[in-house]
């Protein structure tokens, strides 16, 4: 994401946020705080580029895909891991291959700056997504998500 897509990717993005049911089911627990928090957290990726930042996908110069990416250490790997969430692509662009392409070229870029892994999480119930991911190689790791809000 760029400052000057950053509208754009706030569009797509907050659709995700306000629709999909998977990520609905969870909001409450994860302390979602719904537009107003999209847009802080894209001021803070954008001021804050070190921590992480906002991975889109375009066609004709129009956002078409985005996902976030926040960078942490791996002890297991000794290197950088990227933390992948709010994977998305436009409603009406599902099923032409953007997504695949969007996380494709996003390993790419990930690897090359020296990333050893990437994890994501999927909801339980969301069999379209797990199908996704596994045709990209993404396998399950066996463990659940939590998290303690502060």
């Amino acid at each position: 994401m760029t400052a000057a897509n950053r509208a754009a990717t706030e569009d797509l993005l907050g659709v995700f946020l306000d629709a999909d049911p998977h990520y609905l089911a969870s909001a409450a627990t994860y302390g979602a705080g719904g537009r107003r928090a999209l847009s802080r957290a894209l001021d803070l990726f954008l001021a804050r580029p070190e921590v992480g930042f906002v991975w889109t996908a375009q066609v004709d110069g129009v956002v078409v895909g985005a996902c976030v990416v926040c960078q942490a250490i791996s002890t297991s790997r000794g290197t950088l891991v990227a933390k992948l969430d709010d994977v998305t692509v436009d409603p009406a662009r599902q099923g032409e291959g953007i997504g695949a392409a969007m996380l494709d070229a996003l390993a790419e870029h990930l690897r090359a700056r020296g990333f050893g892994r990437i994890d994501t999480a999927c909801h339980r119930d969301n069999a379209g997504a797990w199908r996704f991911y596994e045709r990209l190689g993404y396998r399950p790791l066996h463990e659940e998500r939590i998290a303690c809000l502060l």
